[in-house]
C-alpha cells in the first residue's frame, strides 16, 4: 500500500494506492460507505500523527473499497493529480550532506566525512511529482539535481538507539534536493543554496515502512533526459538510516511527520567535467527501488 496526497475535483484528499494498482482509494469517502464513520484524516501529517492505527484502518478500508469499487471514492490513478505527500511539512527538512563516498569525493572533498553533515531545506521547497521546478535563472546559473531516499518519522523521541531507529520510521517516499550550487559557494553555507522555492521534489507518495524491510539496501537512480546520471544502493550510505535517526535525535526530539533526506550517491552535474547544470525543459526522474519514481520538469 501507498499512501498519496491527492487533488480530484477539486478537493484535496489522503488516499491510498494498492501494491501493483493503478487505482486511489479516496480513505475517508470510502470508509464513510463502508460504515458510515469518518476517522480516517484529511491530511497525511493526521494520518502519520494516528500512527499503527491508521495503518490498520486504511488496510481495512482498501479491502473493502477494492470489493466495492464506485467512481464515488475509487479513482483511476491517472485521473488524480499526485500532491507532494506532505503539501506543507511543519518544520524544516532535515537533510544529509555527503553521505555517499564517491559523492563526497566528486565534489573535491579529500576526505569522507567522520561525523555526519546535516543541514535543512524550508518548508516553502516542497512540490509534488510532475510539478514544475522554478529555474530561478536571476539567482542562480549553476542549478543541481540530487536524487535521494527520505525517511517519514511516525512518533515522537529524543536519544534514540541506534537498535530501535527503524521503529520510530512511518515510511520513505523520494526526495530531489535540488541545488544553487553557486549560491552554496558564495555564501559558504547550505541554506540559501538548498532553498529557493520549488528545490524540494517529493513523492509520488510514502511507502509504510512495513513494506520496505531493509532500506539499508535499495536501488537508486537519477535520470536527466532519460540519461542514466545517478546510480548507486543505499548500502553505499556512510552513515545509515539507524545511524542518521540516532545522531539527530541525540539533542533534538523528533516528531511525526519530520523528513530526513538520506543524501545524494555520486553523478550530480556539478561533478561532471565540464560541470552539466540543469536547464530549462530538462526533466529529472528520480527512482529508489521499492518505492517508485519521482519525476519533474524544469521550468522558466
Amino acid at each position: 500500500m501507498k499512501l498519496i496526497t491527492a487533488l480530484c475535483d477539486g478537493e484535496t484528499f489522503v488516499g491510498a494506492v494498492p501494491q501493483g494498482d493503478d487505482r486511489a482509494v479516496h480513505l475517508r469517502r470510502a470508509e464513510r460507505a463502508m460504515d458510515g464513520t469518518e476517522t480516517m484524516p484529511t491530511t497525511m501529517l493526521e494520518a502519520i500523527a494516528q500512527g499503527e492505527g491508521f495503518l490498520v484502518r486504511a488496510q481495512k478500508v482498501v479491502d473493502w473499497a477494492l470489493g466495492h469499487p464506485t467512481p464515488e471514492y475509487v479513482y483511476r490513478l491517472d485521473d488524480v493529480r499526485l500532491l507532494a505527500p506532505i503539501p506543507r511539512p511543519a518544520k524544516n527538512i532535515f537533510c544529509i550532506g555527503k553521505n555517499y563516498v564517491d559523492h563526497a569525493l566528486e565534489l573535491g572533498g579529500a576526505d569522507v566525512p567522520e561525523h555526519l553533515i546535516v543541514f535543512t531545506k524550508a518548508p516553502t521547497t516542497v512540490i509534488g511529482h510532475e510539478e514544475t521546478i522554478l529555474r530561478h535563472a536571476d539567482v542562480t546559473d549553476e542549478m543541481d539535481y540530487e536524487g535521494e531516499l527520505a525517511v517519514v518519522i511516525g512518533k515522537q523521541g529524543r536519544a534514540i538507539r541506534r537498535e530501535d531507529a527503524l521503529h520510530y520510521v512511518f515510511g520513505y517516499t523520494i526526495i530531489n534536493d535540488v541545488t544553487a550550487r553557486d549560491l552554496q559557494e558564495r555564501h559558504q553555507q547550505y541554506f540559501l543554496g538548498k532553498s529557493l522555492d520549488t528545490f524540494c521534489p517529493m513523492g509520488p507518495w510514502i511507502v509504510p515502512s512495513r513494506f520496505v524491510p531493509n532500506p539499508n539496501n535499495l536501488r537508486i537512480e537519477t535520470r536527466v533526459n532519460g540519461e542514466v546520471r545517478q546510480h548507486a544502493s543505499t548500502k553505499q550510505l556512510i552513515f545509515s538510516i539507524e545511524s542518521i535517526i540516532e545522531t539527530i535525535s541525540k539533542g533534538i526530539t523528533l516528531e511525526p511527520g519530520d523528513i530526513i533526506a538520506t543524501g545524494t550517491p555520486a553523478g550530480v552535474g556539478k561533478g561532471m567535467n565540464p560541470p552539466r547544470f540543469l536547464q530549462t525543459g530538462d526533466v529529472i526522474e528520480v527512482t529508489v527501488e521499492g518505492i517508485g519514481t519521482l519525476r519533474n520538469k524544469v521550468g522558466e
